[in-house]
């Protein structure tokens, strides 16, 4: 009997089972594949490691703007995937060493919830039978495959979803995106800068459907200069062999051809399988009556006593980080500590070069919610440190804030290193700060996390 089982050993399970384990829980984690999830194994850690070293390779095409000669600079593609998978080895070793000192007990085959007894939750993995009192779902995502003629035939061939793109032993000549979100704008980053062609078919009018319009825009001109070609609202109606065949904006049938064409066009919540209608478990519900992912409240309970979930699995809000609080607040629940979920002041970042972030409203959802908001805003230009380190970078700070209380509502990011700077904008949020609460902050000089506080004092 443990005090609480958890299914899934992403961000969201991993670190439920450390937080409930350090708390004197006992606890019993199931995974099937990797300790890490997704975003270990195929998803965030490895796509960084290789678009640091995309990074690196650009710095050194362009090391002579900073008075550096760097002759011939060349990626080897086996080493940086090699390297790739030794980072991954690296960090799933630590999360192992992290359920070990929790005194986790690590189940690494596939669950399915049998149903409740009187005791607690039966579960069966294996050819072993467990029982607990609390059940905890973090059984993650998978990407989405739509039903696209010739797009599920084509998979694991010359049609690769993240997981495969991520095996691949040789570079590809040319690439087709099949989205320009998040995931799909960050491997077009990763090949362009290694020398790829690469094409991006996006459905909707922009790339990076729900970040800043004027980021976006901003964004897709730096990497159409790159050479990375866009075809924004087109709709893609057929893969045939290596072609995307797909509709333009005037219903006009266009093709693009690429060696692999990267279907990423979002994911869906992984909810088949596990047991959960044994339980009676409820699911969320899309307009067409269809369930997207488990349906929790604030405290990430489902409609079951004892039953929890969190992260990708609820199909609300698909980040790493956003799965790991979820987690941390089913386990207070669970041992009694007043918390709850929100979701005001959840960051995002895509990783291309330059970097992307941002958290809270943007300037579009303010005006479609109707808030009464100003919108400050600068070039990154005005930080000292962003000139010395980025020749030739641009780059924006907009920061959105309420018109009669100026409390601080959203802040997006154009440039490097925004990922690592857009926490303090978080925090803001957060704390519910104005723009003059901001504003007595001191930061660090010379940083490029001055411009937040630059931006701030346009008001």
């Amino acid at each position: 009997m443990f005090d609480l089982a958890i299914i899934g050993g992403g961000p969201g399970g991993y670190v439920a089972a450390e937080r409930a384990g350090a708390a004197g829980l006992s606890v019993i984690l199931f995974e099937k594949r990797e300790l890490g999830g997704v975003c270990l194994n195929e998803g965030c850690i490895p796509t960084k490691t290789l678009l640091y070293s995309a990074k690196v390779l650009d710095y050194a095409h362009h090391a002579d703007r900073y008075g550096v000669e760097v002759a011939d600079a060349s990626l080897d593609f086996a080493k940086v995937f090699k390297r790739k998978e030794k980072v991954v080895k690296k960090l799933v070793g630590g999360v192992k060493l992290k359920m070990k000192n929790a005194a986790v007990e690590v189940v690494k085959e596939e669950a399915v919830i049998r149903g409740r007894g009187e005791e607690g939750f039966e579960i069966v993995s294996g050819e072993s039978a467990y029982v607990a009192r609390n059940l905890l779902i973090c059984t993650g995502s998978e990407a989405a495959v739509p039903p696209i003629p010739g797009l599920r035939e084509g998979l694991g061939g010359v049609v690769v979803t993240n997981r495969e793109i991520l095996a691949l032993e040789e570079q590809p000549q040319e690439l087709v995106v099949i989205g320009g979100g998040v995931i799909g704008m960050e491997f077009a980053s990763f090949f362009n800068s290694i020398g790829t062609k690469v094409t991006v078919v996006e459905m909707l009018p922009k790339i990076l459907g729900p970040l800043d319009d004027e980021i976006s825009a901003m964004l897709q001109a730096q990497y159409a200069k790159k050479g990375v070609e866009f075809h924004l609202s087109c709709k893609v109606v057929a893969v045939e062999g290596n072609e995307v065949v797909y509709e333009g904006p005037e219903g006009n049938v266009c093709r693009a051809a690429g060696d692999k064409i990267l279907v990423s066009v979002g994911r869906r919540a992984s909810i088949q399988g596990i047991g959960l209608e044994s339980i009676g478990v409820e699911f969320a519900l899309n307009p067409a009556g269809r369930p997207y992912g488990i349906k929790v409240d604030d405290h990430m309970r489902t409609n079951v006593p004892g039953v929890y979930a969190a992260g990708d699995v609820t199909g609300f809000s698909m980040l790493a980080h956003t799965a790991s609080r979820e987690a941390e607040v089913a386990v207070n629940d669970i041992l009694g500590k007043t918390d709850r979920m929100r979701y005001d002041a959840i960051p995002g970042v895509v990783y291309t070069n330059p970097e992307v972030a941002g958290v809270g409203v943007t300037e579009a959802e303010a005006e479609k919610k109707g808030l009464d908001c100003v919108v400050l805003k600068l070039p990154m230009a005005y930080a000292g440190r962003f000139v010395a380190e980025n020749e030739r970078g641009e780059g924006l700070c907009k920061v959105i804030a309420g018109r009669e209380d100026h409390k601080v509502l959203g802040v997006h990011m154009l440039g490097n290193p925004c990922s690592e700077m857009i926490h303090s904008a978080c925090i803001a949020i957060e704390q519910g700060l104005t723009v003059e609460q901001l504003k007595e902050v001191v930061f660090p000089h010379p940083t490029v996390s001055e411009i937040l506080r630059e931006t701030v004092f346009t008001l």
